[in-house]
């Protein structure tokens, strides 16, 4: 699948991934509010743009006077002794150093982050933190924090950490919030429990992590209670509501109250694919034919490789490479190999954005991530932030960071074509990983609702929706789903999923 920064991409109909709720409020009964960002205490690149501009002039009055309003609004701070410095410095900023430290953050490297912070604000003495950044690394820092406290059992820790940073309880890090449940539930504090279980579910957005969140509150619901946890779910949702009826009554069955659906016997289907490793077969284990590798990307189980900044000797200013016309001709004519070669150690951040496209399409994610990272952050302005924000999206899922592409998107304003994109490639990875963890009603979730954002779904999708459905008991339907695939065209591959479905 080959993306362009001004490429038309796939529609967008789904709950968009950015509309994350924070979940503590109710749950914890906390004052939860967002830590203030510290002040800052120097002016930036933007800040100073007057002032060079009255340098430049040699107007010695309107200098002096931007110079008093500066230091008026910046206090402490010192003008540089030869103010023809600032036109130096606005040239040049951090790039590669911004690259590694969403690199360092991404595999958790919190000091290893730090130092290079410290490390660039040394260097580059006018740079702030952007908001944007500042804020995934408290996020980052609190994770660590919060993981720390949930793996020593502390509750009170784990509670204090999520008042301070209410951000760790958003939609998109639900484990956070299962896990506080959890410590609360097992420190004697049930009530708690329920009611983070509660705002999960009458907050979040994703169907498969409520079944899951109604499955986690049972521990510590009355039936009258589980009932209620089910009809709000039910009633926010009620296109799924079949889904959460059965959940309901398969929960009661569990304690007594009624019987569960029946269902048959089914062996657990583990399909082979080119991308995976293959899954050895068993005297009970159904075996699919190996699936047809189509449009990508095709998610996989492991895990994702750390994310490595690509090194530059030479500090980046936002333009100034002269190769960038030829490069950007070779990336629009979609000869990326070419766009590669006439962009070698970019020199500027215009010629190294369109450069991470042509990395990306060329399957050199490590790389189109991090010149994206520093395109995002150079401020090379207009839509430009925006589209390599995208562009890290993008480069993340290749890498199988999906929880990662989706954080990124829920903080950037992308354009509605982008993130109907990202949410197409989001959806299907998730499938995949919801099927091999043979979490099947996960699976046929996350792919109807991929099939309604596309209008269809990719044949070998629909094959794993299929066995998903017969390892649910539902041989008719994965009987309809494969008859459906057969009628189309007929393969070995149909043949063997209609004969595990008899």
């Amino acid at each position: 699948m080959i993306h362009m920064k001004n490429a038309r991409l796939v529609p967008f109909a789904r709950s968009r991934p950015g509309r994350f709720a924070g979940v503590a409020a109710a749950a914890l009964s906390l004052m939860l509010t967002a830590a203030p960002l510290a002040a800052q205490t120097a002016p930036g690149t933007e800040d100073l743009r007057a002032l060079r501009f009255y340098v430049q002039k040699n107007e010695t009055a309107a200098v002096q006077a931007e110079i008093n309003r500066l230091k008026a609004a910046f206090p402490g701070w010192v003008p540089p002794t030869d103010l023809g410095d600032l036109s130096q410095q606005a040239q040049s900023g951090p790039t590669t150093e911004i690259a590694d430290i969403y690199a360092r953050l991404g595999r958790g490297d919190i000091e290893g982050m730090r130092r290079v912070v410290q490390k660039t604000q040394a260097r580059f003495p006018g740079w702030q933190v952007p908001p944007d950044l500042a804020r995934a690394i408290e996020l980052a820092e609190a994770q660590v924090a919060f993981d720390r406290a949930v793996n020593a059992r502390d509750t009170g820790q784990a509670v204090r950490l999520g008042s301070q940073t209410p951000s760790l309880f958003r939609c998109d890090r639900i484990n956070n919030a299962w896990n506080l449940a959890e410590l609360q539930s097992a420190s004697g504090n049930p009530a708690r429990a329920l009611a983070a279980y509660r705002q999960i579910v009458a907050t979040c957005t994703t169907v498969p992590d409520l079944v899951a969140t109604i499955e986690k509150a049972e521990a510590v619901t009355s039936d009258a209670e589980l009932s209620g946890l089910v009809g709000v779910a039910r009633q926010r949702f009620t296109a799924h509501g079949a889904t959460f009826t059965a959940l309901e009554r398969r929960l009661l069955a569990g304690r007594g109250r009624g019987t569960a659906p029946a269902t048959a016997s089914v062996p657990v289907v583990t399909p082979t694919r080119p991308e995976t490793r293959k899954a050895e077969p068993t005297a009970t284990t159904a075996q699919p034919a190996a699936l047809v590798a189509t449009a990508q990307p095709t998610p996989v189980a492991a895990p994702a490789p750390p994310v490595s900044a690509v090194t530059s000797p030479v500090r980046l200013p936002r333009s100034g490479d002269s190769r960038v016309a030829q490069t950007r001709s070779a990336a629009g004519a979609g000869n990326f190999a070419d766009c590669l070669a006439r962009s070698a150690n970019p020199q500027s951040l215009d010629i190294a954005y369109e450069r991470s496209w042509c990395a990306y399409n060329l399957e050199r994610p490590l790389e189109s991530l991090a010149y994206f990272a520093a395109a995002a952050q150079g401020g090379l302005g207009g839509t430009l932030t925006r589209d390599a924000r995208f562009g890290m999206a993008l480069s993340m899922l290749k890498l199988s960071m999906t929880d990662d592409a989706a954080r990124i998107a829920a903080e950037t304003d992308l354009t509605l074509e982008q993130r109907r994109d990202v949410e197409v490639i989001i959806l299907d990875q998730r499938g995949v990983r919801a099927y091999e963890a043979k979490d099947y009603r996960s699976a046929v979730d996350y792919f109807d609702a991929l099939e309604g954002l596309q209008g269809g779904l990719r044949r070998d999708l629909a094959i794993l929706r299929g066995y998903a459905h017969l390892n649910l008991g539902d041989r008719e339907m994965a009987r309809a789903e494969f008859q459906a695939l057969h009628d189309v065209l007929a393969t070995a591959e149909t043949r063997s999923a209609l004969n595990a479905a008899r």
